[in-house]
């Protein structure tokens, strides 16, 4: 089955599908989320892409990060995308949404609607080899002063919505949300 995604436009109102990877060739504006998962110590779960990827492989980045299918709630794909790709469940609370547009590699684009997710869990993390290369914990001041030194290390959407989620980490709403 060939992976579709929402086209929708700058309000996130849906306008259509298309294959995911046509959305990505001709920077089409579509609906996408990005789950940040905290443990109690205030860490960060990072995964890094599997470096098999089709863009941004090897590339660290927050704990999940994907499309919701057609008629899917973008929550329940949140849920859903966490345990595909790190084995994991947590309940998850929204954040913000943010539009963003980057090149990721010579040919393809991002171009998203992404809605972000938070939750807190001190479960261990069963990454899908497939999906994830990696992962680490890390405390937001580290993980601040890594991007700002290895920024080719981290994929565009991570560095983009950074300070916001920096933002609410500092306020702790991202631990209480």
């Amino acid at each position: 089955m060939t992976e579709r995604v929402i086209l929708v436009d700058e309000q996130d109102n849906e306008i259509g599908t298309m294959q995911k990877m046509e959305a990505h060739l001709k920077g089409r504006l579509h609906r996408a989320f990005s789950v940040f998962i905290f443990n109690d110590k205030g860490e960060l779960l990072l995964q890094q892409r599997a470096l098999n990827k089709y863009h941004s492989g090897g590339k660290w980045t927050n704990t999940c990060c994907s499309h919701p299918r057609l008629g899917e709630d973008t929550l329940a794909a949140a849920n859903r995308r966490l345990h595909e790709e790190m084995g994991m469940q947590c309940e998850l609370k929204f954040g913000f949404s943010f539009m963003y547009q980057a090149i990721v590699n010579e040919s393809l684009s991002e171009n998203e609607y992404d809605h972000v997710y938070f939750g807190v869990s001190n479960d261990f993390p069963v990454p899908n080899a497939e999906e994830v290369a990696d992962f680490r914990y890390i405390t937001m001041g580290a993980l601040k002063a890594d991007i700002n030194k290895c920024p080719d290390e981290y994929t565009e959407w991570l560095k983009i919505c950074f300070d916001k989620v920096m933002e609410l980490y500092k306020d702790k709403a991202v631990l209480h949300l």
